[in-house]
């Protein structure tokens, strides 16, 4: 291929048409990219596409723009000058040009909220920083969001992904690139389980990013949750039997449920569960529940065949209700079932457990460790 020479300049001064513009930009930046220039012919193409960057026609920066693309020798003004320009011109720079820094992608990204285009570009790069990843995330488009998930080039802080299952978790678009990451934080991992089909689960566990034990653990403790969540402050105790014998007719009245309603503090819910499970009407067993010895509270216990190893938490959370009463101030409950834990984990010492936990899903993953455990369902 011919070299850059003043013909070239007397050609364009000659017949300055938008043809010649074009022809002397795909020649001049082809050139450009290889080695066959000498540095006064280099100095010479930079001025030329100084000017070229200037030209009304957008083929002729548009094809500056594609030659130049992949080439590090092209000076930072030119290539964050086609960076800025209209799409056909800017796009292939923000994908593949390596000399543009993480400012200059942070300024184009933030002066281009609304333009997918040219974010979607730049989620596409080879490599992506935190710091560019996060100013992609915070201007919120889906579509830029899946491409950026899709790229193992970009590095994504636990913070950043946060929020894009924050504000995305529900989009089985967003969903699948994130479990095809190479490398997925736990606590976003723990986050998606309850998010997503069976299908991604599953590729959740096969890809590594969550042992399958946790996976189940989380499910229970979600719908446990849930479960518990239906019944508001106002609850009475019809609405607290109908709930309990719902999940009974449908073998979800588990011994773990129960538990995690009496850590929160929902000691009706306990009750009322003990009668449907043990068979014996609800006064009888708030009786033998609130006798003031233990052989009440432990004779109803084993009738409605709970787990041995949950009674001495039991017998404690029972004690904390007795002595404690919410007093309506705000977060009544949290502090309620704050001290019910510390006192549940007292009794289980042994665990090696931390007792300034307040975390009902810790206490409920030491102390229960029944994951398959069953309804009593007669």
């Amino acid at each position: 291929m011919p070299r850059i020479t003043k013909d070239d300049l007397n050609r364009l001064i000659a017949d300055p048409s938008g043809k010649n513009r074009l022809e002397t930009a795909e020649k001049i930046s082809r050139d450009f990219t290889t080695d066959v220039l000498s540095e006064s012919e280099r100095i010479l193409a930079e001025d030329i596409f100084r000017i070229m960057m200037r030209d009304a026609e957008v083929l002729v920066r548009k094809a500056l723009a594609r030659n130049l693309r992949q080439t590090p020798l092209v000076p930072h003004d030119i290539a964050a000058s086609l960076a800025r320009d209209v799409d056909d011109v800017s796009l292939p720079i923000l994908q593949f040009s390596e000399v543009l820094s993480d400012d200059d992608l942070v300024d184009i990204i933030g002066n281009n909220a609304d333009n997918v285009a040219k974010q979607k570009a730049i989620a596409g790069r080879q490599s992506v920083s935190e710091t560019v990843a996060g100013a992609l995330v915070e201007m919120g488009h889906e579509d830029v969001l899946v491409d950026l998930m899709a790229n193992n080039g970009a590095e994504i802080s636990e913070q950043t992904l946060q929020k894009v299952v924050d504000d995305f978790g529900h989009s089985e678009r967003i969903q699948k690139p994130i479990i095809a990451r190479n490398r997925l934080p736990i606590t976003i991992a723990e986050r998606l389980v309850t998010l997503v089909s069976d299908r991604l689960r599953g590729e959740l566990i096969s890809r590594g990013h969550i042992p399958e034990g946790i996976v189940n653990a989380v499910m229970t403790q979600s719908q446990e949750s849930a479960t518990i969540g239906l019944l508001g402050p106002d609850a009475g105790d019809r609405d607290v039997e109908v709930l309990v014998e719902h999940l009974y007719t449908n073998n979800r009245l588990t011994s773990g449920l129960v538990l995690r309603a009496m850590c929160m503090g929902d000691i009706s819910f306990f009750e009322a569960a003990l009668a449907r499970r043990a068979g014996v009407s609800l006064v009888n067993t708030r009786v033998l529940i609130h006798d003031s010895g233990t052989c009440g509270l432990e004779a109803i216990y084993n009738k409605a065949d709970m787990p041995r190893n949950f009674f001495p938490g039991v017998r404690a959370a029972i004690e904390v209700a007795r002595e404690t009463t919410l007093d309506g101030g705000e977060k009544d409950r949290e502090r309620y079932s704050r001290r019910m834990i510390e006192r549940i984990l007292t009794q289980y010492g042994d665990l090696g457990v931390e007792f300034d936990s307040d975390d009902v899903d810790y206490l409920m993953g030491r102390m229960l460790q029944l994951p398959g455990e069953k309804a009593i369902h007669h």
